[in-house]
């Protein structure tokens, strides 16, 4: 690795200067379509089950699975309100497949790893609409080795357990001026090497190089957060994850609570 101070902006000019955004590049619809497409042909075997996120995306891409896969009729609670749904009421629920991407909210970086745990058997998958403040929980438990949707609970935001921090999150996404207001000085940076493809590039970002380097077009509207069982408490760091469905690009966020605000204080390309 190289370590830098200065001279990183034109650095990572030549690294964005084929995109517009990072959510531009990782969007690619067209291919998210084709897999879509082609998912729904395809058999699916028992190792489907072993990782959540296997069978997750095998949930919202195969229609003929989803349908299977549902524990009808279903309990869907709106603000306290249960109510049943047949599979005559049920429509096919895509998710995050037409984003092309999909984000993550973690507090620490060993909650990391519970994806790869196979002893996990309830997982919450949320659908977070930031401009409705609502939270929609889809709630999966593994039953007789298979992966199963037992219920879902639609809430309001305030209610979430990272609720500060997505009301934080949506004005940092959308506001470009308080988002100059929460970063830290400096910012630990992480990203690829315009001079070689297979090496990285590390150092302290400044605030003013942010407008010429940090990520642009960041998702404001509706996001999504995985619970592989992990517990959310009043932590004073969240880690906010994108990741890329076609082509594997990843994007990482570190924000701690520093004198009662959240900054960002790490990014990692």
């Amino acid at each position: 690795m190289m370590l830098w101070t200065t001279g990183c902006t034109d650095k990572k000019k030549a690294v964005a200067a084929d995109s517009t955004s990072f959510t531009d590049t990782i969007a690619d619809t067209t291919a998210v379509d084709s897999l879509e497409d082609l998912i729904d042909d395809v058999p699916v075997s028992k190792a489907v089950d072993e990782l959540f996120d296997d069978f997750f995306f095998n949930f919202a891409g195969n229609r003929k699975l989803q349908m299977k896969r549902i524990q009808f009729p279903l309990t869907v609670v709106n603000d306290g309100y249960a109510v049943k749904i047949s599979k005559s009421q049920w429509k096919m629920e895509r998710f995050f497949m037409p984003q092309g991407f999909y984000t993550l909210i973690l507090d620490n970086r060993k909650q990391l790893n519970l994806s790869k745990d196979t002893s996990v058997s309830h997982v919450v998958v949320e659908q977070i609409n930031l401009e409705e403040q609502r939270v929609k929980k889809y709630n999966f438990d593994r039953k007789n080795g298979e992966w199963m949707l037992t219920s879902v609970n639609n809430s309001a935001m305030v209610q979430n357990n990272n609720s500060s921090f997505l009301k934080f999150y949506q004005r940092f996404a959308t506001d470009s001026a308080f988002q100059m207001k929460s970063l830290s000085n400096p910012i630990a940076f992480t990203g690829p090497d315009p001079d070689d493809d297979f090496e990285t590039i590390s150092g302290d970002l400044l605030p003013e190089q942010w407008p010429d380097v940090g990520p642009t077009d960041l998702p404001g509207d509706l996001i999504y957060n995985i619970i592989y069982g992990q517990e959310y408490k009043e932590s004073t760091q969240k880690i906010f994850l994108l990741r890329g469905i076609a082509n594997g690009q990843e994007l990482q966020m570190t924000f701690k609570a520093i004198g009662g605000e959240w900054k960002l204080t790490g990014l990692v390309e």
